[in-house]
């Protein structure tokens, strides 16, 4: 006997609607049976910046700033128990994370004065990140005469809970109080934003604006680092998570990754929000690439922009950086470096994903607006990098030795790894360089899987640059001050 379709369709539809319904709860039972959320997983700090905030300059954030780290101290640090012995928790005094152990705490935003600064820059740290992420940066900055600012920005360098309810708004207001600050200290000098991963998708907003806000400083050059302009698509549904979540009285659900806090200047927690925010940015990013180009004269305001990126990037999309970006770019002194994969290590066959179609791609490209240059290796038989650069008005490529070569054992760069010199104290990989504490750069536990919290892709990642001096010296020589 033949069941009539309209029941075989409700008898499809109900049973695809009871499977659905059954990944749902199997999903939010997995992600409740994680490890239980902490103090500074649930810690509300009332006196940290809000775009709606009643802050009318630089001068009253920071001292905003500092009634919230006095807050943090209260909430937190006065309430768990000191340290004991070799201890990795951030937020117990005296242990190897305690941000105190460095001096200042990088977590804080740092001004870097100069009486007569030949130019002003402004830093912007990443997603979960802090004003240490481009510390080095801006000494070597600041050493070249600048007057530079390292932006808290809000949400961050307290505790994760801070990222629950960020907006991208936020971020922008506090970044356009340094900006103003910074022009009227280096009146009539040019003015640059330095921005790492989501840092440097806020530069790109800003200067975006600019062009429709007469009112807003301008910007002379923008130099970025793992710029975040596109994510993956995914980021646009993760907030549900949260959503759902808060619906069920879930806390544990507005987290992505809920882990020990071992990182003194940067969250190992994640909260699902913050992707959300970083997805809601990049797409502010192309809603103003898309309106300017339609308008007379398009982007050949944009100051020019100088970007590096590694070809693989587990963080940001690189393709879209240059779908999103730079293809959009007339012709105006904008450059693309791009970090290459080891291709002496031969590992072609056990790539996930092989960039080479896209670097292949890229250099065919004679329809560019934009220099390129690729960090490469010499020759595939050789450790010793090059990089060659293609410029505007030719395809001829000029290749330049770097006297640099890739360590061994390391197969590409990673998106956390470009700020970061061998030499720095927490994420360098140079095993003679002293640290007031914990050592990152070289963490590497081995033993049986499954015991620790930390995976192991965690601790493999690539914590720093081996090729940072090019870095620094073509960022440098950009912003006009070497």
């Amino acid at each position: 006997m033949r069941l009539p379709l309209r029941k075989v369709s409700l008898a499809l539809a109900y049973g695809s609607l009871g499977a659905f319904l059954g990944l749902i709860i199997a999903f939010v039972i997995y992600l409740e049976s994680r490890t239980d959320l902490q103090l500074w997983h649930a810690v509300e700090l009332d006196a940290e910046f809000k775009a709606e905030s009643n802050v009318a300059d630089f001068g009253a954030y920071l001292a905003l700033e500092d009634r919230l780290f006095r807050e943090l101290d209260q909430a937190i640090y006065e309430v768990l128990p000191a340290a004991r012995g070799q201890s990795i928790d951030r937020y117990r005094r005296g242990s190897l994370a305690d941000p105190q152990r460095w001096s200042p705490d990088w977590n804080r935003s740092f001004v870097l004065p100069t009486d007569s600064p030949k130019a002003a820059v402004l830093l912007l740290h990443g997603m979960s990140d802090s004003p240490y992420s481009l510390r080095q940066l801006g000494e070597r900055l600041h050493a070249a005469g600048a007057y530079v600012i390292g932006l808290r920005l809000p949400g961050h360098g307290t505790a994760p809970s801070g990222l629950v309810e960020l907006t991208w708004q936020d971020m922008d207001a506090a970044m356009r109080l340094a900006v103003r600050h910074l022009a009227e200290q280096a009146t009539g000098r040019p003015l640059y934003l330095v921005g790492y991963s989501t840092g440097a998708a806020l530069a790109v907003n800003y200067a975006l604006a600019t062009l429709d806000e007469a009112a807003l400083p301008k910007i002379d050059r923008i130099a970025v680092l793992s710029p975040a302009i596109g994510v993956t698509p995914a980021a646009a549904f993760a907030v549900w998570q949260a959503r759902l979540g808060h619906l069920l009285g879930l806390d544990k659900l507005a987290w992505s990754d809920i882990l020990p806090e071992y990182d003194p200047f940067k969250y190992n927690s994640f909260a699902v929000n913050a992707g959300d925010v970083v997805y809601r940015l990049t797409r502010e990013i192309q809603r103003r690439i898309a309106k300017q180009t339609k308008q007379e004269g398009g982007l050949t305001a944009l100051p020019p922009i100088l970007a590096f990126s590694s070809v693989v990037d587990a963080t940001v999309s690189t393709p879209a950086l240059i779908d999103g970006l730079f293809k959009h770019l007339p012709t105006g002194g904008h450059e693309l470096v791009l970090f290459d994969i080891n291709r002496r290590t031969e590992i072609e066959p056990i790539l996930g994903w092989n960039p080479a179609t896209i670097v292949e791609a890229l250099r065919k490209n004679t329809a560019r607006s934009y220099r390129l240059s690729m960090v490469t290796n010499e020759n595939p038989g050789s450790d010793q990098v090059v990089v060659h650069t293609v410029g505007v008005t030719n395809d001829e490529i000029v290749t330049t030795p770097l006297q640099m070569s890739w360590p061994r054992g390391l197969y590409s760069l990673a998106h956390v790894a470009l700020p970061f010199p061998a030499e720095d104290p927490l994420y360098g990989g140079a095993p003679n360089t002293a640290s007031p504490g914990i050592r990152l750069g070289t963490l590497a536990l081995r033993g049986e899987r499954g015991v620790l919290q930390i995976g192991a892709a965690d601790m493999l990642r690539l914590r720093w640059n081996p090729f940072y001096p090019f870095l620094e010296h073509r960022t440098l020589e950009f912003l006009c001050l070497e």
